[in-house]
């Protein structure tokens, strides 16, 4: 056999380890897919939507206090993380890109981006639970947003950094200001990268449960006050799945697969707008 030959089956036999792994991948997501759908399709229900977690061991119940919790902790975890991440980025692409308080920036988020969740949830709740002497809703954002700026931030750098120099230089040409140019020039020619980050790290943290163990922890009843311990979904799942009852076990289905659903409503439907842009 030849040396064409040999790189001919070396070849072949790559692309076949890669489609296996692949094959393989793609039936350990779809059983997952499959248990989440079939176990929880049969929780959703008008009284899961209207209703607040039951007591143990009763029946009915359903999850709106923990729905509504999560839905205000990521509200306000986006209202921080998106804003700060993005003018990070901009920043280290733009403005910053050798200067030592830029690499050194750049080394802080790549530890955070490698930081266990937890380890954060505890930094928080020495910091701002046990400063303020109770676990709330706030703290809970913040826990989240300090896992999702470094994600929004790296995403925002990698994108700005494919915008061609030539189009920096035109913009400079006709008398922008470098800010201008940040932000209506290259800022705007990626926009849906930077997008697709914003909504990679709001899927990195919708399902993030020990950090929200440590500061917002969870309430049983329905609450908006953010300063008070709030019901959340991460925490209601972990909870009810471990719990002897029935109905608790068949809640918690019911909300990982409404998370899951909201992952990927997000995903798909942010996919298909920039999509149809793109097209006009």
């Amino acid at each position: 056999m030849n040396l064409y030959q040999r790189r001919i089956w070396s070849n072949r036999i790559g692309i076949g380890l890669s489609m296996l792994a692949m094959t393989f991948g793609l039936l350990a997501l779809l059983w997952i897919l499959w248990t989440l759908f079939s176990k929880g399709f049969s929780a959703l229900s008008w009284e899961f939507f209207t209703q607040d977690t039951p007591a143990p061991g009763s029946e009915g119940g359903g999850l709106r206090n923990a729905i509504v919790g999560s839905g205000l902790i990521l509200l306000f975890t986006t209202l921080v993380s998106t804003p700060v991440g993005i003018l990070a980025g901009i920043y280290l692409a733009e403005f910053g890109r050798v200067s030592r308080f830029a690499a050194t920036t750049r080394f802080v988020t790549d530890i955070m981006l490698s930081a266990p969740s937890i380890v954060i949830g505890l930094f928080v709740y020495a910091l701002v639970v046990e400063t303020l002497g109770g676990f709330s809703g706030w703290a809970g954002s913040l826990a989240l947003a300090l896992i999702a700026i470094p994600v929004v931030v790296r995403t925002t750098e990698n994108m700005l950094r494919l915008v061609p120099t030539s189009l920096r230089e035109a913009a400079f040409a006709v008398g922008a200001p470098h800010w201008q140019v940040s932000l209506k020039v290259t800022l705007r020619a990626v926009k849906a990268g930077v997008v697709t980050g914003v909504l990679l790290a709001i899927a990195r943290v919708t399902g993030e449960t020990a950090p929200l163990l440590f500061t917002a922890l969870n309430n049983q009843f329905f609450s908006t006050d953010m300063s008070q311990p709030m019901g959340n979904l991460p925490v209601v799942i972990f909870q009810f799945a471990m719990s002897p009852y029935d109905n608790w076990i068949n809640l918690a289905w019911g909300g990982a697969l409404l998370i899951a659903l909201l992952v990927l409503g997000i995903n798909i439907g942010t996919r298909i707008l920039f999509r149809t842009k793109g097209q006009r």
